[in-house]
């Protein structure tokens, strides 16, 4: 954006939002994969400290507790709008999914991308019953189709957050985007 010296194009709207704001220069992560580093996102906290130390996968046991905070409890409590967009990776368990953790909508996947049947190269050694669970797509609780087309994911995403945003502009709102495509299959 402009404020961070891209040229070429104009934006002058997060300009002045970075004008009147705080504008961040450095970001750490507290983890180099991609659980545990939402965890720490989400809770602010180091990912062993709320059991998230490692990437987890389709069906784990654990994942980020509901007793956990996240930052969109506690901008709810606050009458924001909230919802998570995108890949989740923080748990596939009913009480660990979005909505159990301070999302008023969700719309997107539970793990990453790649974590389904046939995309594994062990796949021929392997029976389908021992590998991954299909990709399951979500529309907040509810599975809304299984498999999708990951080239449109990108698309679909964007388009529903612009909705979001669209739907809650005259209010306070909280969007976790999270895109897929940073992992293979790139769609």
């Amino acid at each position: 954006v402009g404020c961070y010296g891209a040229q070429g194009f104009s934006t002058p709207n997060l300009d002045s939002m970075a004008d009147d704001g705080i504008r961040f220069t450095n970001f750490y992560s507290a983890a180099p994969s991609c659980s545990p580093s939402r965890a720490a996102l989400l809770t602010g906290s180091y990912p062993v400290r709320v059991g998230v130390p490692n990437v987890l996968f389709p069906i784990s046991p654990t994942g980020l507790d509901s007793s956990e905070i996240t930052i969109a409890e506690i901008l709810k409590e606050l009458d924001y709008k909230t919802a998570c967009i995108g890949k989740w990776h923080l748990g596939d368990h009913p009480s660990m999914m979005p909505l159990n953790q301070g999302f008023d909508e969700y719309f997107g996947l539970p793990y990453s991308n790649d974590m389904w049947p046939w995309r594994h190269d062990y796949r021929k050694e392997r029976k389908k019953s021992d590998l991954h669970p299909d990709l399951p797509l979500y529309l907040n609780e509810k599975v809304i189709e299984y498999n999708p087309d990951q080239n449109l994911l990108t698309k679909r995403y964007t388009g529903y957050a612009t909705d979001f945003i669209s739907n809650n502009k005259r209010n306070p709102f909280f969007l976790y985007l999270a895109h897929t495509m940073p992992h293979v299959p790139l769609g």
